[in-house]
């Protein structure tokens, strides 16, 4: 029964290896820093959480170099099978793990950074069992055990992450579903305002009338010569003038 469960989980093995691959060559680039702080008790919570993943990970590959997957009673296809799969984890755990786990701290609420944790996480899983899977069937105790202890940890590291991408996912929709409700509450009390009194404008287009420029006087008094009134006729009968007096006698 443990040979035939190692034999499917050998078919499924390029595929898994193609996960963990993919996971390599994945965009480095880190997600963007959030505007809000970060609460005390997740970045805690965070560090702590990697810590251990980081702890595993080392022991991982302390115990997979260890293995003498040459010496063990199988075929040639099954070693050859293993020591790729064994690889393949040590390549993970050296190059995409790190850079994963410093994505992740460097924004510790990011729900992308999260996932991209959990979806590496679960790839060596699932190619991590079925290496336990043929240490517990062709290898000595020691190598068994050692994994096994492994694989523990693993999967508690692997939950771990999945509770918090959980955790975070139900803060972000409550996050969300506030804002909505703020928008709305917004939207209702502006319709709800009276609108803003008109201001009438008058413009004045007519233009000014221009007086006329004033003269200055020249300073200079003109003078005025007196007119001779007119001789008016008199009053005789037949219409003839009176002669003008003589002048006196010298």
């Amino acid at each position: 029964m443990r040979i035939d469960f190692i034999a499917r989980a050998r078919l499924g093995a390029p595929m898994l290896l193609l996960a963990v691959a993919a996971a390599q060559v994945a965009p480095s680039n880190p997600p963007p820093a959030t505007a809000t702080p970060v609460p005390y008790a997740s970045v805690s919570e965070l560090n702590l959480l990697l810590s251990q993943l980081e702890q595993t990970s080392q022991a991982v590959q302390l115990d997979l170099a260890k293995l003498r997957i040459e010496k063990w009673k199988t075929d040639a296809n099954s070693k050859r099978g293993t020591q790729a799969d064994a690889d393949s984890i040590q390549r993970n755990l050296q190059n995409a793990l790190p850079e994963i786990v410093a994505q992740l701290r460097s924004s510790p609420e990011s729900l992308a950074a999260t996932f991209k944790l959990y979806r590496n996480l679960d790839a060596l899983y699932d190619v991590f069992a079925s290496v336990v899977e043929s240490a517990g069937a062709f290898g000595s105790r020691d190598e068994f055990q050692s994994l096994q202890n492994d694989f523990s940890a693993l999967e508690r590291s692997r939950r771990a992450v999945a509770d918090r991408m959980e955790s975070l996912s139900n803060t972000k929709e409550d996050e969300l579903a506030k804002l909505r409700a703020d928008l709305q509450k917004a939207q209702a009390a502006l319709a709800a305002a009276p609108p803003p009194p008109v201001k009438k404008v008058v413009v004045d287009d007519t233009e000014p009338v221009k007086k006329p420029p004033s003269k200055k006087s020249t300073g200079k008094a003109t003078k005025k010569t007196p007119t001779t009134p007119p001789a008016q006729p008199s009053s005789n009968t037949g219409g003839q003038t009176s002669p003008p007096p003589s002048p006196p006698p010298q």
